[in-house]
């Protein structure tokens, strides 16, 4: 497809050295989509790039290790239920950091979330209260963008809740496969959400339909 470069911006999720082979959540084979983001960077097609990342403090509410839980244990906290993860992406960790090879310094916005410690954070748009904004919709109308374009990591999670809240908020959304990898855990759980995805709207592409 023939991206408006004027109207359009990438968002580059979470592509951090803990959510790639041998990091504390590694997703498998994480760091493959490196090379590929590079390549799609180096076209200039988007009028801004977003770079976020998961940024906890110690003692986060989604660490099982804060509530003496196990991983994957699922938890009743204020804001609803919120899923326990090993601890990942600590502030200021070499785990929190980007991939040292993701060309970081095309980069229009660097976006932190996750950051309260009672409050986890899988949209780019909102915490996970559903409430609390990250600022990134400000910055895209402000900026006039219209189209968003989502890779990294992880499909079936932080990208797919941003995908169903950027169409929520009128955005046309787009999520580039090829440029994502998932947990899917369990079996199926990758494919249950990119149906999802495609029926709110959401446009599945691949990076060689970028143009």
């Amino acid at each position: 497809m023939k991206i408006n470069v004027h109207k359009s911006a990438l968002v580059v999720i979470d592509v951090q050295n803990d959510f790639c082979t041998g990091g504390a959540l590694e997703v498998k084979n994480g760091e493959d989509v490196v090379p590929g983001i590079n390549a799609v960077l180096g076209k200039k097609l988007f009028k801004k790039v977003i770079f976020t990342a998961d940024w906890h403090p110690v003692h986060h509410v989604s660490f099982a290790s804060t509530h003496h839980r196990k991983p994957l244990e699922i938890i009743e906290t204020k804001t609803g239920l919120q899923t326990l993860w090993p601890d990942h992406c600590v502030e200021n960790s070499k785990g929190a950091a980007f991939h040292p090879y993701l060309a970081v310094e095309r980069g229009d916005l660097f976006l932190r979330k996750g950051r309260d410690p009672k409050l986890d954070s899988y949209s780019v748009f909102f915490e996970n209260d559903k409430k609390t904004p990250t600022g990134l919709k400000g910055y895209l109308v402000e900026h006039e963008i219209t189209d968003i374009f989502l890779c990294g990591l992880a499909f079936d999670w932080c990208v797919f809740f941003s995908a169903l809240d950027a169409v929520s908020l009128g955005f046309r959304t787009f999520v580039v496969e090829d440029l994502c990898r998932a947990v899917n855990f369990p079996e199926g759980f990758q494919d249950e959400k990119r149906e999802e995805m495609v029926k709110t709207g959401i446009q599945i592409l691949q990076k060689d339909d970028l143009t």
